[in-house]
């Protein structure tokens, strides 16, 4: 054989390896109940649940539970998801910056005695261009 056809076959055996491993790691967007089904059915398996921040009147978050002092690695909220079904979720880590400005909320884990644990927070910040152009349009009024 070949020096190059040896190369060649080392190099889609690595591709194959690199594939096999990510389908694995990969996860599903579900809702929150159907997050609850897979837990009960014994399925571990990570999902991600996209949601909103529960807020008052005043536009405060509900259920937001962090002190850095007691415990800067646990950090609890309420999400509602896409079905308007409402969830604590722990999350075992710092809060992320600017979390309270976020306005929709994208977490990674699974269901664990009835809290969703998180592995992975992603938020979804208001656009700066937004602001902007409600200010423009105010100030053409």
């Amino acid at each position: 054989m070949k020096k190059s056809h040896i190369i060649g076959i080392l190099v889609i055996a690595v591709a194959i390896i690199i594939i096999m491993s990510s389908v694995g790691d990969a996860s599903t967007y579900v809702s929150f109940g159907e997050a609850i089904e897979r837990a009960q059915d014994g399925d571990m398996t990570k999902v991600h649940v996209v949601g909103r921040l529960k807020k008052d009147a005043q536009g405060h978050i509900v259920g937001m539970n962090y002190d850095p002092v007691v415990d800067p690695n646990y950090f609890t909220f309420m999400l509602v998801d896409t079905n308007r079904v409402e969830q604590q979720v722990v999350y075992y880590n710092p809060k992320p910056q600017d979390f309270d400005r976020s306005e929709q909320v994208v977490i990674t884990g699974n269901i664990r005695d009835n809290v969703f644990v998180a592995d992975k927070i992603l938020l979804k910040c208001p656009s700066k261009y937004v602001e902007k152009e409600i200010q423009q349009n105010t100030a053409s009024l």
